[in-house]
């Protein structure tokens, strides 16, 4: 199945996104670290010191305006094309971690990006193409239908069970509980997101949809999410390492994405089965590429260490299953708290 022409519109801003948002990463965790070496409290144990930081906000720029192309690009495009891209933000993020946060990349990490553009071209082929929307009453129709308000209670009993319950009890030492958190509240954003998007653009189009009160109700729930995912995708960078949280956070929010897309809009619907195989071969193959990049990143650290030239980083499996945190790499840029050490005894090999 061809590109068509919002779906390639969708596309080049997904790439942008991808861009930005990679970018932005690497930036806000720069920024985290100066504001805790300064402060002396982390954002992962509660601070709040990387609000007077200048960096966190170039970063936090940076982000936005990553977040507004994927925005835009959610208004002509579904999601299960635009999502499954926001892998090329990992390997954007992981570039520019060899570079400014000295987290090396393996050699090998180049087969894990080779995947992941490889994945991507093949959901950008087989990308189905949107029934047309004449109204967000539409879309308020398609979120109201039982399948969805099934998710919809499922998502949100998750969520305040991660908040309540896990996140004091083990936040700090599993990093399923943050980006878990970040992940469920991402997927009801992009429905959100691509709801207002379609509102908007039906409005510059001359058919105003500003006039119904679900357009604003999806703005608040936009807002919501957004605010949400923002506070614990800090705490996440904050308490454990890129490498860990990124690949980890790609997977469950893209995941989850897509099947609350399905669901909701029924993107699939109309689609033959060989087409649906390979977007499923093609995200397979994004997730095995975002996997083996950062892996192969964490193999080069422990190597380094065992030859004597740098302490060993956390695999991803061991950050998946530990909840191993972020170990030091500079001295401007991390101060070793007194409550951490204890806890950083128990992440050495």
């Amino acid at each position: 199945m061809g590109l068509y022409e919002d779906n390639l519109k969708g596309f080049i801003l997904a790439l942008l996104s991808s861009v930005f948002i990679g970018a932005s990463f690497i930036i806000k965790k720069k920024g985290l670290r100066r504001a805790a070496a300064v402060s002396g409290v982390r954002a992962g144990y509660g601070g709040y010191a990387y609000l007077l930081e200048p960096l966190w906000w170039v970063g936090m720029f940076t982000m936005i305006v990553g977040e507004v192309a994927n925005f835009v690009a959610y208004a002509f495009a579904p999601a299960i094309l635009v999502t499954p891209l926001g892998a090329l933000s990992i390997i954007v993020s992981a570039v520019l971690a060899h570079f400014m946060l000295k987290e090396k990349l393996h050699q090998l990490g180049v087969l894990g990006c080779v995947m992941c553009i490889s994945g991507s071209v093949i959901i950008v082929i087989h990308a189905p193409q949107e029934s047309p929307i004449t109204s967000v009453q539409e879309i308020w129709i398609m979120a109201t239908q039982p399948a969805f308000l099934l998710y919809l209670g499922s998502v949100i009993v998750l969520v305040v069970l991660l908040i309540l319950y896990f996140a004091p009890k083990c936040g700090h030492t599993n990093v399923l509980v943050f980006t878990g958190i970040c992940s469920l509240m991402g997927s009801l954003s992009v429905m959100s997101v691509k709801a207002l998007g379609t509102a908007l653009k039906l409005t510059f189009e001359g058919n105003n949809q500003l006039v119904y009160p679900e357009t604003w109700f999806f703005v608040f729930i936009v807002v919501t999410c957004v605010i949400t995912q923002m506070n614990y995708l800090n705490k996440a960078l904050d308490t454990f390492n890129t490498a860990v949280v990124s690949p980890i956070y790609y997977v469950m929010f893209t995941s989850l994405t897509i099947l609350a897309s399905v669901i909701m809009f029924k993107d699939w619907d109309g689609q033959d089965t060989g087409s649906i195989i390979s977007e499923l071969c093609g995200f397979i193959a994004v997730l095995c590429g975002t996997i083996v990049l950062n892996s192969t990143k964490d193999s080069d650290r422990g190597s380094s260490f065992r030859s004597g030239h740098a302490p060993p980083s956390p695999t991803l499996s061991t950050g998946l299953f530990n909840g191993v945190r972020e170990s030091p790499k500079h001295d401007e840029e991390n101060v070793v708290l007194p409550d951490e050490i204890c806890l950083r005894k128990q992440e050495q090999y």
